[in-house]
């Protein structure tokens, strides 16, 4: 028969003698970590493919701005001269833009243009835009307000729209 003694068996045994008569506790079967229903596993790829598309997305972003970071690099090279901050500009802009929007732009078009590109920029009614426009063919004292505009116009500048044209 079986190893379980009888209730009448019991009566009179100490604590210790009830717990050496229980009988052993067989542990449950070990829970599955796969997903019981396909449901779980379509989401899984789709968090997989969420996450592969988002690092796709990152990485061109970063390879975009790539031109920035160069000429952020470069403009903190150039310190305050207006002559090296003109010329970082325009080599930023020639990266940025398609070379036949930036390449023939000079005076006050060149001032209008990083304008348009820099909404807020104001550089077009600041006293700025001529120490911009002479700082490539005349000596001009370090200015430290043109070269924190400079890099306010490499951080913020965005592409001209279809319809705004590159050279209106």
């Amino acid at each position: 028969m079986s190893d379980t003694p009888t209730p009448d068996a019991l009566d009179g045994l100490s604590l210790p003698e009830l717990f050496d008569a229980l009988a052993p506790i067989t542990p449950p079967p070990a829970i599955s970590m796969m997903p019981q229903t396909p449901a779980w596993a379509v989401l899984g790829l789709a968090l997989l493919g969420g996450l592969v598309f988002a690092g796709m997305y990152v990485r061109r972003r970063h390879a975009a701005n790539a031109y920035r970071r160069a000429g952020l690099a470069a403009l903190s090279a150039a310190g305050s001269d207006p002559a090296a901050i003109s010329t970082v500009l325009r080599r930023t802009a020639l990266a940025a833009f398609p070379r036949d929007a930036v390449a023939g732009l000079h005076g006050t078009d060149w001032v209008a243009f990083l304008d348009r590109t820099a909404p807020g920029l104001g550089l077009a009614q600041s006293p700025l835009a001529e120490v911009l426009l002479a700082g490539p063919y005349a000596a001009q004292p370090p200015s430290t307000d043109l070269a924190a505009l400079a890099k306010r116009w490499i951080e913020t500048h965005r592409p001209l729209g279809p319809a705004e044209g590159a050279a209106s």
